[in-house]
């Protein structure tokens, strides 16, 4: 695991968020047991093979995981926003329940071709 990345979730001021941070790399690298990791842009990204799987980021009110490759994954309505290209991206907020074994389960799908 990256320092950088450990110490940018270490940072996040809201411990909900710093949570879920938390759970979702512990998500990432069950679903991607090779995955590579590093700050760019100024958050946490996520590589196999020296391309984007996804990325956590936070806002003042939610916590925002993209996956990419996914286009052509099946996925829940109203779960995602469209993102740009073949990303998903959902907002994950306080007091919601996450559904990390979907998550998982679409990162492993999405990063199989990568």
């Amino acid at each position: 695991m990256n320092q950088e990345v450990t110490d940018y979730i270490a940072q996040i001021k809201l411990p909900w968020q710093s949570e879920i941070g938390s759970k979702l790399r512990e998500v990432i690298h069950e679903a991607i047991p090779e995955v590579a990791e590093r700050i760019q842009y100024g958050k946490p990204h996520f590589l196999k093979n020296g391309k984007y799987a996804a990325v956590i980021s936070t806002a003042k009110g939610w916590v925002s995981f993209s996956i990419f490759n996914a286009a052509g994954l099946e996925v829940p309505e109203g779960q995602f926003e469209a993102g740009s290209g073949d990303r998903l991206t959902t907002k994950l907020t306080e007091g919601k329940a996450v559904d990390y074994e979907l998550l998982s389960s679409l990162l492993k799908q999405a990063s199989a071709a990568l």
